[in-house]
């Protein structure tokens, strides 16, 4: 089983990737592992990518997050499931508000040690704006197009509930 869970930031992908690495027994992949080096320095793209490419030789794994660079076209086309986080942008802001407030002064385990949590005002514009200008409204749009058969657009909280309850 392969899984590639991608959407807007706070509507969250890493608490429904680790629930399926645990379900399946399957290794996971959070993206933002990868992204980001202690202190939230940026990992050189190659660098980044050469980890997802070693890891995605794994016969079944789930790979957490978006970033286009670390093979996203290859990890979409593996998977067999496609989830789609497609929270409204309030819902995803309080989410993640939660999580700051839950994970305040320490590292979240979907994060690379030494990237303490945070939330500021450029985060918060990310996720209420930039995350979801037009063209990334249409990526996203365009995954669900053209492997409609494997994707799953997951809404609101009790539609996640419902497909968990289903997995169960």
């Amino acid at each position: 089983m392969k899984i590639a869970i991608v959407g807007y930031s706070g509507s969250g992908k890493s608490t429904l990737a680790k629930f399926l690495g645990d379900f399946y027994g399957i290794p996971i992949l959070y993206l933002d592992q990868v992204q980001f080096l202690p202190g939230w320095q940026e990992r050189p793209t190659e660098e980044g990518k050469e980890i997802v490419s070693k890891f995605m030789e794994s016969p079944s794994w789930v790979i957490d997050g978006n970033y286009n660079s670390f093979y996203q076209k290859e990890r979409l086309e593996q998977a067999d499931q496609i989830i789609f986080m497609n929270f409204n942008r309030v819902n995803c802001l309080f989410r993640a508000l939660r999580r700051y407030h839950r994970n305040r002064n320490k590292t979240r385990e979907s994060m690379t040690n030494g990237c303490i949590e945070k939330m500021d005002a450029p985060f918060i514009w990310w996720i209420l704006r930039e995350g979801r200008t037009k063209r990334r409204r249409n990526h996203y749009k365009d995954i669900i197009r053209l492997y409609p058969d494997k994707s799953i657009v997951i809404k609101n909280q009790h539609q996640l509930e419902a497909y968990i309850k289903k997995l169960r």
